[in-house]
């Protein structure tokens, strides 16, 4: 039986079938009936005032001295579990299922969907619990949903309701064996609780990884059930991506998008998106179809849709020159399927995957504004209108013609959470597999567009309204008001201390004793303290100091990622290159396709002398950002380092790609003598197998950096540098020499250098002897006298040269260093002439 309970309590509602039964048999049990019905229902205040809830809490109203407010609950429900007979014992777990059920029902209601509800805590709990607490009630139970040092945002409604459900859902999960699917409504436990936490929190990570375990292994069960079994791998999409587990949330989409059936694509069609507009131009759309041996049925286990009278009003845009929606030139090709609430939830879930995958650029936009555009098409669900309709008004902020429509719709969403013509139970529909935002969060939108659109005190306003001071102290700062901004923060102390308001007032006057004050009174929890005091440190490059509150804080919550990151960097400046090398790797753990993070890494490896890991990790770095100079810099290097030639020889390539002027002439140098010299590259194979890779290379480099001699000078070494057994190869040798002397002596600066000169002395001679080796193989002889004639020629004028700039005027003697050079150098030049006579006189 519990089972037949669990899946239509996930789903959210009865299918008519299932109506009838539980009419029958389920609404008429002792303990969990009447709590089911209400729950069901809908009217999730009865299931939490009914007699047996209250007697559930409060027993005969005594408590342990001493006992907060958690350890009570948790005493009293394991009682209610255990008290009961063993015939009774699933009956009781179904009835405390209904109550944590209710629980985060009314939770999200209070928070995330409204409409508004209140409750009296003190109703709940005995008296004598209450007057024993050393702290107000409400500071009780957040300090009791205090996870990793994050505080709970203060004006979050009706906390104990999420403070029961985790004690039940986490406390006492053992002692309700016989519900199968309870991880799951821990799983949508740690949804709420953790969107309404300052930063991630790793308990709630390590919990939501195992509740997923638990619920894949009834993976039968979820075959049975396609509609529930997308639910389940959407909420998983969004747990994942909460804490940057980028490749399992892929993995879930993938499946989800599998079981609805849909092919779901980015295409261009032809429209018109101006009123102006003549002709149609290819568009921008979401092309989705539903594959053909899933032909579209009314499926009773899925959500009816809403009336649209009862859902946010989506603004039209009331532009004179933008049309409100893309006018396409044949629509019926492109028409929608009439999707589900299934359907509607892994678009969206495909477009959140989309944009926390991608960068802020105007092209993602486009794209995601596409995915919108399709479900904001069909308004049908509360939960997938409203998160569809937040995610257009973020990308329509930064647009002039959309600003105002972006405004006016976010104002009609936060003026919706008031409005009781749109039940709860509507509002639920899909609610927790679509990631809706908090109430507090669609207001902070609000008032950013407010200070978007220069109305900094209609901002202000709304900040202080909503206690979010770190926003209302900069826009204090907007205001130019910056005494103000220690003002507000020390009247709220006054009020209340708090470690968060502390922490504000250090970052205001930059002054660790406020960091301190707050890392005492924070009972040495708060994450915050030890992060903020660390980045002053920072910024006055006290390292040492700094390395350490980073350390303390990122021991309180390993989730941090910008901590990880800064921690790294303070590590370098001490040049603690294992330190940093810790820092990133935790760095990229947490955000896989962090290219900054794994560049840093690779550094620290470097430093390290461990080049191979460098390596990898720099491959990783190019993967998450393929358009960055500086990490293909580095990957040259440590390829060359390594001996990853063909990588090298790839990221020479790239480097040309991102860089008009890019030229290494030492990595070209290491190139070509691996080939020569036929050296083993990193895989133990032989470089000479890279030979034509290289010569294509050089081409490349040589055609744009056509006047630098040395690479020339690589290129002819390539083919032998004119002593290869292929006549063909030292004729292009030759080709390459010349180019390479023409180049050198068209440079200045060397001839006033005796050593300089020598070196250029002895590269020409090479040039003449390969002359001489080329013409005596050649079979025409004209040919041969005019290669020659140039070699001579070029040879003659470096002699010339050397003797007017470098002759003693006293001795008449060539300079020393350069006597022998010059002497070797005359001997080619008659030998090359003595060779072009032989052959002018073998032509006659």
């Amino acid at each position: 039986m519990p089972l037949d309970v669990e899946i239509p309590l996930l789903r959210g509602f009865l299918t008519p079938s299932e109506a009838a039964e539980w009419k029958q048999s389920i609404f008429s049990t002792s303990e969990a009936g009447s709590l089911l019905e209400s729950l069901m229902e809908g009217d999730f205040e009865a299931v939490l005032l009914s007699p047996q809830v209250l007697d559930l809490l409060t027993g005969d109203g005594s408590c342990s001295e001493g006992e907060d407010i958690e350890a009570h609950l948790e005493k009293r429900v394991l009682l209610y579990l255990t008290s009961g007979t063993k015939d009774d014992q699933n009956n009781r777990e179904l009835a405390v299922m209904a109550l944590a059920v209710s629980c985060l029902h009314m939770f999200a209601q209070s928070n995330w969907t409204g409409p508004p509800v209140s409750i009296h805590v003190s109703d709940l709990l005995p008296q004598a619990l209450l007057s024993s607490q050393t702290q107000t009630l409400v500071e009780a139970i957040h300090s009791s949903l205090l996870l990793d040092g994050e505080t709970v945002y203060s004006l979050v409604a009706n906390p104990f309701l999420l403070l029961l459900a985790r004690v039940i859902l986490t406390k006492c999960s053992l002692k309700m064996d016989s519900l199968q699917l309870l991880p799951w409504w821990t799983l949508r436990y740690i949804n709420l609780h953790q969107q309404i936490l300052e930063a991630r929190s790793p308990q709630l990570l390590n919990l939501a990884q195992s509740s997923m375990d638990k619920v894949l292994k009834c993976q039968s069960l979820l075959s049975e059930h396609r509609n529930l079994a997308i639910h389940f791998h959407l909420e998983c999409v969004y747990i994942n991506l909460t804490y940057y587990e980028y490749q399992p949330a892929k993995e879930h989409i993938k499946k989800a998008q599998e079981l609805s059936g849909l092919t779901i694509n980015m295409t261009g069609a032809l429209g018109k998106r101006t009123y102006f507009q003549q002709k149609y131009l290819a568009q921008l759309i979401l092309e989705v179809k539903r594959k053909q041996e899933q032909p579209c049925q009314t499926d009773e286990a899925t959500p009816t849709p809403t009336p649209q009278a009862s859902l946010p009003k989506d603004y039209s845009l009331g532009d004179d020159t933008v049309m409100d929606k893309i006018n396409l030139a044949e629509p019926d090709q492109y028409e929608l399927p009439d999707l589900s609430a299934e359907e509607q939830a892994v678009i969206l879930g495909i477009c959140t995957d989309f944009q926390k995958n991608n960068p802020v650029h105007k092209l993602t936009a486009e794209e995601l504004l596409a995915f919108t555009s399709c479900i904001l098409s069909q308004p049908k669900f509360w939960a997938v209108e409203v998160t569809a309709l937040c995610l257009r008004t973020k990308l329509e902020k930064g647009s002039s013609r959309c600003v105002e429509r972006a405004m006016m719709q976010t104002q009609v969403i936060v003026d919706h959470f008031e409005d009781k013509n749109c039940p709860v139970t509507e509002r639920l529909k899909g609610f927790y597999f679509c990631q809706a935002p908090t109430r507090w969060s669609v207001q902070k939108q609000l008032a950013s567009l407010l200070m978007d659109l220069g109305c900094n005190s209609s901002a202000l306003l709304l900040y202080e309204k909503l206690e979010l001071w770190e926003d209302a102290v900069i826009c204090h700062e907007r205001l130019g008001q910056h005494g103000k901004a220690e003002e507000i923060v020390r009247h709220e102390l006054e009020k209340k201390e708090t470690p968060s308001l502390y922490c504000l007032l250090g970052d205001i006057l930059r002054d660790h004793q406020y960091y301190d004050r707050a890392w005492e009174l924070s009972g040495q929890r708060s994450a915050r303290a030890m992060r903020s005091k660390a980045l002053l440190h920072l910024r006055n490059k006290e390292f040492q100091q700094c390395v350490d509150c980073f350390e303390h804080s990122v021991k309180i919550n390993t989730m941090q990622l910008g901590v990880w990151f800064s921690l790294g960097c303070a590590y370098f400046a001490l040049e603690g290159y294992e330190g940093a090398a810790k820092a990133f790797q935790r760095c990229v753990g947490l955000e896989p396709d962090n290219a900054e993070a794994w560049n840093n890494l690779s550094t620290a490896y470097i430093r390290l002398q461990k080049k191979n890991k460098a390596f990898r990790t720099l491959q990783e770095a190019l993967k998450c950002n393929f358009e960055h100079w500086q990490i293909w810099e580095n990957f040259i290097v440590v390829s060359i380092d390594i001996g990853e030639f063909a990588e090298a020889i790839r990221a020479y390539h790239r480097l040309m790609d991102l860089r008009e002027n890019y030229k290494d002439i030492q990595i070209l140098q290491i190139l070509v003598r691996a080939v020569v010299e036929n050296l083993m590259d990193s895989h133990g194979e032989q470089a000479v197998t890279l030979r034509s890779k290289v010569k294509e290379l050089l081409g490349r480099v040589s055609s744009r950096h056509s006047s630098d001699s040395e690479i020339w000078q690589q290129y002819a070494l390539l083919y032998g540098d004119g002593h290869s057994s292929d006549p063909e190869d030292n004729e292009k040798a030759l080709q390459f020499l010349s180019k390479a002397h023409r180049c050198k002596v068209q440079t200045g600066g060397w001839e006033k250098e005796p050593a300089l000169f020598k070196e250029v002395i002895k590269k020409a001679i090479n040039m003449g002897e390969v002359t001489i080796s080329c013409c005596k193989k050649k079979a025409n002889p004209t040919e041969a006298v005019q290669m020659l004639s140039s070699t001579r020629l070029s040879l003659k004028s470096l002699a010339t040269k050397a003797k007017q700039m470098h002759t003693d005027v006293a001795t008449g003697q060539i300079h020393g260093e350069l006597q022998d050079g010059v002497t070797a150098l005359e001997q080619v030049i008659t030998d090359l002439q003595e060779l072009s006579g032989k052959l002018r006189d073998q032509s006659q």
